[in-house]
């Protein structure tokens, strides 16, 4: 499918109904606010709306709206939408969001006009009416406001659902008519983890037994589809729950819709062309659970999925991981045959991909709207805090030049490349969700953390902690997901979702 190069936006019902194709999913109370570069729609931000806090706490609340929304250097205006449940009561008065409703919307006035952004307009979206929070002409705007269907049937959503977008269910939760994964397929490879992961106890530091477990990732990595789940569209509304994937633009992440499902059987994601691990042996599927439980090898396939094998191997080396050889030999499955995919080479993806970005919108979400993200370090500096890695032994320096082999922590911070993989990184996606449907322990927690991750590069902090809180749920204290969990509740931005040349595109290299 190719989507054309903008969506022409006609009333305030467009505007709306591109707002859940836009995240995903409809919010529930929520601000969502927009940027304007002229006529154009520019990022778009979701943040909670604030509980309590008084005066101090709505103001705060309105700055730092405005510092994320300031990543978008074009802006000159910013529209908002309110979501509240309830959000107005049966005899046309606004209902339980009236309270903090309008003073929140002055302290928004007032931080973005001082940011150069002033508010063009705004609406109050309920559960069955919406309606413009400034205009008092009952002719247009009439009590109790006007029905939400206007916008699951305005012309925009209908362009959105042609060009194969869809609403899919809130962060967290289950995709209707999901399938279980079959306990015989479940039970075949939890005891080739187990196995695998007897042959590869004290290989962790044998660069043969690297090499062989990266190979083993690019060949599954070849050999599942890059298309995720996705049934019939539908058009959004609240409580909707289809799954499927809206557009995106210059700052940050495009939209799609909810996360893969994580249950859907192997055997039916195979035959439907889906992500997973269908096509995969058990042997395979229980190799790579078992790598997963390796740290280092686990950071590794984020990084090679990301910016490609030779960073993965360099960051290997400038951690000291590798030690001489102990004689040990090196455990392997059998791999499977590279899959060959139309317009794709067939070798491994190297990373730094270009992509096309053709539409003028892009999405920011934001779990914590209290913090501000941090600024980025000059090349050659360390990162304070460090990647969120296992542990001190994987911090390293950065590099630098134009042709420098970025270092683990740019990458898992989406400082370098300049254009990550995203076929590679959605293909990984796709692998970790399929993997960790196969049972709990340490190997789920990994895939869910990684899908967390993936997640948190294309800007969805909902998504992002949707899935770490799962992956924390499998192994309570697993530590990359406890340091990617704070990175996201901080509300801090990943480096490629904050620039417009490297933000991920729904319809981009991966559009189906």
């Amino acid at each position: 499918m190719t989507a054309p190069e903008h969506l022409k936006i006609s009333g305030p019902e467009d505007i709306l109904g591109y707002i859940p194709h836009s995240l995903g999913y409809w919010p529930s109370q929520s601000l969502v606010a927009m940027t304007m570069q002229g006529k154009r729609l520019g990022a778009t931000l979701r943040v909670d709306l604030p509980e309590g806090g008084g005066r101090r706490g709505r103001e705060a609340f309105a700055r730092t709206v405005a510092e994320y929304l300031l990543a978008d250097k074009e802006a000159d205006g910013t529209l908002l939408a309110f979501f509240a449940d309830g959000g107005f009561d049966g005899a046309g008065r606004e209902g339980r969001a009236a309270p903090s409703f309008r003073p929140l919307l002055a302290d928004l006035e007032c931080a973005l006009g001082l940011a150069g952004m002033p508010v063009r307009d705004a609406w109050l979206v309920g559960d069955e009416y919406w309606r413009n929070v400034y205009c008092t002409d009952s002719s247009c705007c009439p009590q109790p406001g006007r029905p939400i269907a206007e916008i699951r049937d305005s012309r925009l959503n209908a362009e959105m659902v042609y060009l194969g977008s869809s609403v899919g269910a809130p962060p967290g939760t289950a995709a209707p008519g999901s399938v279980g994964v079959p306990a015989a397929d479940t039970a075949a490879v939890m005891a080739a983890e187990q196995r695998w992961s007897l042959a590869l106890a004290g290989k962790g530091s044998l660069r043969a037994q690297f090499d062989a477990v990266l190979d083993a990732w690019s060949a599954a990595l070849e050999a599942v589809s890059p298309v995720a789940a996705s049934p019939a569209s539908s058009s959004p509304g609240p409580g909707s729950a289809q799954t499927g994937s809206p557009p995106s633009g210059p700052l940050g992440e495009g939209p799609i819709a909810a996360e893969p499902a994580a249950t859907a059987a192997p055997a039916a994601r195979s035959r439907a062309g889906g992500s997973g691990c269908g096509v995969l042996a058990p042997e395979l599927a229980g190799f790579l659970r078992a790598s997963l439980r390796v740290p280092a090898w686990r950071d590794a396939v984020l990084v090679m999925a990301a910016a490609g094998r030779a960073a993965a191997t360099a960051g290997a080396d400038a951690f000291g991981i590798f030690s001489a050889g102990s004689g040990l030999p090196v455990s392997c499955p059998p791999l499977p045959e590279p899959r060959l995919i139309p317009g794709r080479s067939s070798g491994p993806a190297t990373g730094g991909a270009k992509r096309s970005a053709p539409f003028d919108a892009k999405v920011l979400e934001a779990g914590a709207p209290e913090t501000e993200a941090p600024a980025t370090e000059p090349c050659g500096s360390r990162a304070e805090q460090g990647p969120p890695t296992a542990g001190p032994e994987h911090r390293a320096a950065l590099s630098c030049g134009p042709d420098a082999v970025p270092g683990y922590g740019e990458v898992l911070l989406g400082l370098s490349p300049p254009v990550p993989d995203w076929d590679a990184l959605k293909r990984l996606e796709g692998l970790m969700q399929a993997l960790s449907s196969y049972g709990g322990g340490e190997a789920q927690a990994a895939a869910l953390t990684a899908n967390g991750w993936i997640e948190w590069c294309r800007g969805r902090g909902s998504f992002a902690h949707a899935s770490l809180t799962r992956a924390l749920d499998a192994r309570p204290g697993y530590r990359l997901a406890e340091l990617l969990s704070e990175v996201v509740r901080r509300g801090t931005i990943c480096g490629w979702a904050g620039r417009r040349e490297a933000a991920w595109q729904k319809f981009g290299s991966d559009a189906a």
